[in-house]
């Protein structure tokens, strides 16, 4: 038998319900990212994504923070060397990719994945942590949860597509006024200006998300849950014509099928559909 010790995982990932839910699961770290959290975030992502029996993906944090951004030792070596590594050596999961090439990047790939994705943010989230939790399709989060970008205060640029996704949820001023700052939002803030769909007291900050999630599960068909995400995020790259003649290109299309059926049909008979 091998001596070296099996290390425990990072992110966790369990099935709740129709509900893929991964944890960062590092709280004695405030679940600071690295590159193995990346590793491991990235084949849960893709096991929800590919499972059928999964409707919705749930992104959260283990103890009193969601992730506090890249763990300080990991940035004090990427100070060293002079650029950013990693650390990854081999084949990663590729959850969402191939889609379009324009999602094929951390984060955006959110984009090209076949469910929703929700974040429950239970405490801080700075840097990279925001960014994970701003290209999920809507953010729940708890009473007093904070972000920020973190990366002027470190002589760096935006990151991860956060100076593309930010001005998209809360317009053009308060993203450059949070993004040059470096400032912390609330989330009473966030809700305010429209990056936070709800707060929500941290001790049901779960069992709302997964209420939010499980609905849309229930009475929302998956091909509809799944185009509609695909229509919003490409109808950012395209002109108005172009996004009305996809979607009638998509409406014929799934008018054709057995969901379009179950649904009439459920209208008509005055029930909630079988989806």
């Amino acid at each position: 038998m091998s001596d070296v010790p099996v290390r425990p995982p990072v992110v966790r990932y369990e099935v709740t319900g129709r509900v893929g839910v991964i944890t960062l699961d590092r709280p004695e770290r405030n679940n600071a990212w690295t590159g193995r959290v990346d590793a491991e975030y990235r084949r849960w992502l893709a096991e929800a994504d590919a499972d059928p029996a999964v409707r919705v993906i749930l992104i959260t944090g283990a103890g009193e923070r969601f992730c506090v951004g890249g763990d300080s030792g990991a940035l004090a070596d990427h100070a060293e060397r002079g650029g950013y590594d990693t650390g990854l050596r081999g084949d990663e999961a590729t959850p969402g990719h191939g889609f379009d090439e324009r999602f094929d990047q951390p984060f955006a790939c959110h984009f090209g994945l076949s469910k929703p994705v929700i974040a429950a943010v239970n405490g801080a989230a700075a840097g990279i942590g925001m960014a994970l939790a701003c290209f999920c399709d809507v953010i729940f989060a708890s009473e007093g949860a904070k972000f920020t970008v973190a990366h002027g205060k470190l002589g760096l640029p935006a990151e991860y597509g956060l100076s593309w996704m930010l001005p998209r949820m809360v317009g053009l001023p308060r993203a450059m006024d949070i993004l040059m700052t470096s400032r912390v939002v609330t989330a009473e803030e966030g809700e305010r200006i429209g990056m936070v769909l709800r707060v929500v007291p941290v001790d049901r900050l779960l069992e709302e998300a997964l209420a939010y999630a499980e609905a849309l599960a229930a009475s929302v068909a998956s091909q509809s849950l799944r185009v509609t995400r695909h229509q919003v995020y490409l109808d950012q790259h395209r002109d108005v014509g172009t996004a009305v003649a996809e979607s009638k290109r998509l409406l014929d299309e799934l008018m054709g099928t057995a969901e379009y059926r179950e649904g009439v049909a459920a209208l008509i008979e005055k029930r909630p559909p079988n989806f």
